[in-house]
């Protein structure tokens, strides 16, 4: 299976008034990376001190990157029409999809993948669905946590996984995952 593995950060939670400040993806072709985009972005507005101890972003470190309307047209570029999988695939998802709207007039029209819906249909037992937590689960290391490279690789292992899980359960293709990950939750005894 082909897809695209995403993560960003941000100044903020809402994708109408904070910004961009780091945009990873990695695209996956036959189980393998193939190509990876990433680069910290100026976001044009100050960074607050809680970000910047959540993420290790700061205002110094974004000074001379480029803006979101240089960096979103090869993010577009890149992306193509590959499976959108992210952590929280909807927040990652509405921020790049208001960043193209805005800067090229384009929606993002890929099919959209969330590691967190898959968690609890697949491991519904687990007390909370938390990229840390998964990592914890899956004994993956992410020793840069909240950083969009980082955070991106451990959600592709962590989504190799789930594609095994879901092998077992015969879903095998990405209508299938789709229809999976909008399903009933199984309900935990």
């Amino acid at each position: 299976m082909n897809f695209t593995v995403v993560d960003i950060e941000t100044t903020g939670l809402s994708a109408y008034y904070h910004k961009i400040t780091e945009i990873a993806a990695l695209k996956y072709k036959d189980g393998k990376i193939v190509r990876n985009f990433s680069t910290l972005i100026n976001p044009k507005v100050h960074i607050s001190r809680f970000i910047t101890r959540l993420t290790g972003i700061d205002n110094k470190m974004v000074k001379n990157k480029p803006t979101i309307d240089k960096v979103i047209p090869k993010f577009h570029s890149f992306i193509g029409d590959s499976p959108f999988v992210a952590h929280n695939a909807g927040f990652d998802y509405k921020f790049l999809d208001y960043a193209l709207e805005k800067n090229m007039g384009v929606n993002l029209g890929n099919q959209k993948i969330c590691t967190v819906r898959l968690a609890r249909r697949l491991l519904p037992e687990l007390p909370n669905k938390k990229l840390s937590s998964l990592c914890e689960h899956f004994k993956i290391r992410n020793d840069d946590a909240h950083r969009a490279r980082s955070d991106a690789m451990v959600t592709a292992k962590i989504f190799h996984s789930f594609l095994d899980m879901m092998e077992e359960k015969e879903i095998h293709h990405i209508e299938d995952i789709l229809k999976f990950q909008k399903s009933r939750i199984p309900k935990v005894l």
